[in-house]
C-alpha cells in the first residue's frame, strides 16, 4: 500500500508499504518532517525531473556495523601512505554538491539530489541533524560522504569520489569516529557490491529501530 501525505507532518506505519520500501508519496522537505522520518528509519526520493516525492522504509535494512568494517590489505597500504586527510563537517556545501555532480548523476531522468534535496539537506546540517566527511589531497576535496545523524546511527544519503577509493577512506574514516563515539551502525540504505564488500548486511527493521534509539550495541 502506498499512502498520499498531507501537509499535517506525520507517517502512516511503513509496515503497510510495498515489498520494496515504498509506502508513501507526497508531503514536503522541511526539517521537522525529515527529522521525524529519519527517527522511524524513513528516507525520501525525490525525483525532482518528476516532482513526486516519494518515501521509503524497507523491512530489510543494509547496515554496516562500523566494529565490522571490512579494511582490505590494499586500503590498509593506502592509508598508511597518508596521502590524503580527512576532516569532518569542514566543508558540507561542497560535499553534496559534489554528491549531485559527480559522474553527471543529474543528468539521469530520475536524478534526486537536485536544489530542493540540496537545500533541505543543508537546513537539516545548519540544525545538526546532517554531517559530512570529507578526504581532501593537499587543499583539493577529492572524496566525501554525507548524511543524517539519527540517535546511535548515521544514515548515509550520498558520497562520491574524483580519486579512486576517495569515497571508502571516507566510510573507513566515518566508521572509526562512529566506533570511538559510540554510534551503532551505518544504514547505507541500498545494497551495491562496494559496500557489502566492505561489510554491508541486512537486519530486519524492528532491531534497526532497536539500534538507532536503544542502548549501545555490545
Amino acid at each position: 500500500m502506498v499512502f498520499q501525505l498531507t501537509e499535517e507532518i506525520g507517517f502512516p506505519d511503513p509496515r503497510l508499504g510495498e515489498p520494496d520500501g515504498l509506502f508513501a508519496v507526497g508531503g514536503d522537505l522541511s526539517t521537522e518532517r525529515l527529522i521525524l522520518a529519519y527517527a522511524h528509519g524513513i528516507f525520501p526520493w525525490f525525483a525532482w525531473r518528476q516532482g513526486q516525492i516519494q518515501w521509503f522504509c524497507p523491512m530489510q535494512r543494509f547496515v554496516i556495523f562500523p566494529e565490522e568494517i571490512h579494511v582490505s590489505h590494499s586500503m590498509r597500504t593506502l592509508l598508511r601512505k597518508e596521502k590524503y586527510t580527512v576532516s569532518i563537517n569542514k566543508d558540507f556545501s561542497q560535499v553534496i554538491r559534489c554528491c549531485s555532480t559527480t559522474d553527471k548523476r543529474n543528468d539521469n531522468e530520475y536524478a534526486w539530489l537536485g536544489e530542493d534535496m540540496i537545500q533541505a539537506y543543508t537546513r537539516l546540517h545548519e540544525k545538526g541533524f546532517a554531517a559530512s566527511v570529507e578526504v581532501w589531497e593537499g587543499e583539493q576535496l577529492v572524496g566525501g560522504l554525507y548524511g543524517v545523524t539519527i540517535g546511535h546511527g548515521f544514515i548515509g544519503e550520498s558520497m562520491f569520489s574524483h580519486v579512486p577509493n576517495g569515497s571508502k577512506v571516507a566510510l573507513i574514516y566515518l566508521a572509526a569516529f562512529l566506533r570511538y563515539n559510540g554510534g551503532t551502525l551505518i544504514d547505507c540504505q541500498i545494497e551495491n557490491p562496494h559496500l557489502k564488500s566492505m561489510g554491508g548486511r541486512y537486519i530486519d527493521y524492528d532491531h534497526y529501530l532497536e539500534l538507532l534509539h536503544g542502548p549501545q550495541r555490545e
